[in-house]
């Protein structure tokens, strides 16, 4: 079982930065990826970046040049670093691990809002 809490979400104006927090507790040790996910009023969820356990990053064409997904191994936190925020970007944004132990598991978080203010 893996537990996920995010923490930074808040509003910003428009061309503002925030820096999404992630952290992972329980069996981390199986956990093989993670990454941010968000989801707007009455679309659908959407992948926003990812990390390997490898260090191998993804990032939606929409956030690519402005996001940027990192990790603390230590602190087993990933981060996401959200730069030259657009309104578009207004949405809750979830916390995801993929974790193999036996079979595939992923777990998600209770989501922070994000707001982006013209």
């Amino acid at each position: 079982q893996v537990h996920l809490v995010e923490s930074g979400g808040g509003l910003v104006q428009a061309g503002g930065s925030l820096r999404l927090s992630c952290v992972a507790s329980g069996s981390i040790f199986s956990i093989t990826a993670m990454g941010w996910h968000r989801q707007a009023p009455g679309k659908q969820r959407e992948s926003v970046a990812a990390i390997t356990r490898g260090g191998i990053t993804d990032y939606a064409d929409s956030v690519k040049g402005r996001f940027t997904i990192s990790r603390d191994d230590a602190e087993n936190t990933v981060y996401l670093q959200m730069n030259s925020l657009k309104p578009e970007d207004t949405a809750v944004y979830y916390c995801n691990a993929e974790a193999i132990d036996g079979m595939i598991y992923d777990y998600w978080g209770q989501g922070t809002q994000v707001t982006v203010s013209s």
